[in-house]
């Protein structure tokens, strides 16, 4: 091979590496700012923290009236708006009421699925499966099957369940 041949292969390979690079760069920019990607991210955030709160919703350890007590916060924690005032409202009476049946429900959620989401207005639909493991003060456990809607609302400190309905499993008649 000649000089001039090898001065030749190397710009051609120089102008491929900068043709990849290129290509490269254009690639990661345009996915960067693909707003499919951000309605992926803002989707799982809403799924992944409604299930968590969903779970703690359906949770409480009824032992003693601190266990009552930091379950209730820990549902307060897990809800805003209607909800969250509602179990505000109650709360008193919830503890009660809670603290003397001493039931330990534990909450875990199976299956999920946001049926909306609204990033604009920061609101999303979720439903979900949650089996709720209940082991009374005394008596047997038992497992208990639910199914709920829910809506989730985005606040300062990420989704929230701003509303909660259960939902018949119309296995009876």
């Amino acid at each position: 091979m000649t000089p001039r041949s090898r001065r030749r292969a190397g710009w051609a390979v120089l102008l491929a590496a900068a043709l990849v690079c290129g290509l490269g760069a254009w690639s990661y920019g345009q996915a960067r700012g693909d707003r499919t990607l951000s309605y992926a991210k803002a989707r799982d955030t809403a799924l992944t923290e409604g299930e968590r709160h969903l779970a703690t919703l359906n949770s409480l350890d009824g032992e003693n009236a601190k266990r009552v007590d930091a379950g209730l916060r820990a549902w307060l924690d897990s809800s805003t708006g209607p909800l969250h005032d509602q179990l505000k409202r109650t709360r008193k009476a919830d503890a009660k009421s809670l603290t003397t049946a001493g039931d330990t429900a534990r909450g875990k959620v199976t299956s999920a699925a946001l049926t909306a989401l609204d990033e604009r207005t920061g609101t999303a639909e979720l439903i979900a499966t949650v089996d709720v493991e209940v082991t009374p003060r005394t008596g047997a456990a038992g497992t208990q099957r639910k199914r709920f809607a829910a809506t989730l609302a985005r606040t300062a400190d990420g989704w929230k369940v701003k509303a909660l309905t259960a939902i018949g499993t119309g296995g009876g008649r």
